[in-house]
């Protein structure tokens, strides 16, 4: 850890790590219960008013930090590795930091909070972090023609807000301050673009994956005849032996057909964007034909259990490896569950120009950058000895990144080496060198059953 050295902030922080101790060194067991809700009051507070330093520096960091001080990461990664936090939360406090620390103008001058009478409600520790969030949110959906001089009166009055409600009653609140200035409920184009978006959720223990999102009414539109016919009864069910995924279904089909409205809009998206990929007409991604790679053990399949893996991520039982096998432009990779040595490269239809490369997204199936999450559909192939310093153009001597973590290999910065059990192993700068996580075992977490024996 790199030491403080200004000698205020160091004695405050030592001050502050005291009272941590002697706080959690007490017993609270003799309070009644109206003192114990005062203490949680007092805490909750004194943990509101925390941030505020961190919000400053927070701020400074992203008016000065260099990328080259930040060892080549953009600030998000930075913030996240160093304090040990997801990216979501890093992106928070930096949004927060940029809406609630002070700024400096163009000619150095200082310059109040973006959002001022918010920032002064959590210094007084009277906002938490889930109203800010909520006034964050509520601040930004205000109607582009909104005047100044409004926005500062909105501002203020979700702040007081802020002060007085829970989060769920300030929602509500929010929603009401919106809709008085806003009564029409009408957006322009470039705000109902801005809201635009679907996102999938991680996959549950089951494997499912929830969607969210909102679609704009060009999109709805061009969504709708796609689903009304292959959505529609007795169309593409996958409980048919045939499934019927052209023309028009038979009675037959139509009479056994179970599903709901929900089930059938599913099986009619999984069916177009098969279609799509089947078609041959997504061109390329990264040097590779736009197409389903998975990769699985050849114990699984002998045995039609478990899981295998596609370069996306994602986790799909062995049954329905084996029918996206038969469709051309997918691929499967196989490899022993021992040695996690490859065993051979199966292909539906023709040989595949990247062959190395869909051999690496089996072997890596994602960034090996440690705590990554990009899968291999957006890696870049990197050599681990540089190709102009005479590394060689094989597999073996290959691995993935992602194009950020891709660009931290440089004379100077980030390093990558083979470790012993073929794994890339990633060495910091020295002066980025905190005692990190060296690999990254995200994408196979078959190797975190077999370290607990599960």
């Amino acid at each position: 850890m790199v030491a403080v050295v200004h000698p205020d902030i160091d004695s405050a922080l030592d001050a502050l790590d005291s009272a941590v101790d002697t706080l959690n060194g007490l017993s609270f067991d003799g309070l009644t219960t109206q003192e114990r809700l005062a203490v949680l009051s007092r805490l909750e507070r004194a943990s509101r008013r925390l941030p505020v330093a961190e919000q400053a520096m927070v701020a400074q960091l992203a008016r000065e930090a260099t990328p080259a001080q930040l060892g080549g990461l953009v600030l998000t990664q930075a913030l996240a590795d160093r304090l040990q936090v997801s990216a979501e939360d890093a992106k928070r406090r930096i949004g927060n930091a940029a809406a609630l620390a002070p700024r400096i103008g163009l000619t150095g001058e200082p310059l109040p909070p973006l959002l001022p009478e918010t920032a002064v409600a959590q210094a007084r520790g009277d906002i938490g972090p889930e109203q800010i969030k909520i006034v964050r949110k509520i601040l930004k959906k205000l109607p582009r023609h909104t005047s100044p001089d409004v926005a500062a009166d909105a501002e203020a009055q979700m702040a007081a807000n802020a002060a007085q409600f829970r989060p769920e009653q300030l929602r509500t609140v929010g929603r009401r301050l919106l809709d008085t200035l806003n009564p029409d409920g009408e957006l322009d184009e470039r705000e109902r673009n801005r809201q635009r978006g679907v996102a999938f959720g991680p996959q549950q223990p089951d494997g499912l994956s929830r969607i969210s999102g909102w679609v704009t009414p060009q999109c709805r539109a061009t969504m709708e005849p796609a689903l009304h016919k292959l959505g529609a009864p007795g169309m593409c069910n996958p409980d048919d032996a045939q499934p019927c995924i052209s023309g028009t279904p038979t009675d037959a089909q139509i009479q056994a057909d179970a599903r709901s409205a929900a089930q059938r809009n599913h099986d009619a998206m999984e069916q177009a964007f098969r279609s799509t990929l089947s078609s041959g007409e997504l061109g390329q991604h990264h040097g590779l034909p736009v197409t389903v790679i998975v990769s699985t053990t050849l114990q699984d399949l002998d045995t039609a259990a478990g899981h295998g893996v596609t370069a996306g991520g994602t986790l799909v039982p062995v049954r329905d490896i084996i029918r996206l096998a038969a469709d051309a432009y997918h691929y499967l990779y196989i490899f022993d569950e021992a040695t996690e040595k490859p065993l051979n490269l199966f292909r539906a239809k023709r040989c595949a120009s990247g062959a190395q490369r869909i051999a690496l997204h089996a072997l890596h199936r994602g960034c090996t950058f440690p705590g990554c999450t990009a899968p291999a559909y957006l890696t870049e192939v990197h050599h681990l000895d540089e190709y102009a310093a005479g590394g060689n153009t094989n597999v073996d001597d290959m691995t993935l990144a992602c194009r950020p973590h891709h660009k931290l290999v440089k004379p100077g910065g980030w390093r990558t080496i083979k470790g012993d059990n073929g794994q890339t192993v990633w060495i910091p700068p020295p002066e980025l060198d905190v005692g990190q996580a060296r690999t990254n075992d995200y994408h196979h977490p078959e190797r975190f059953l077999r370290q607990r024996n599960w």
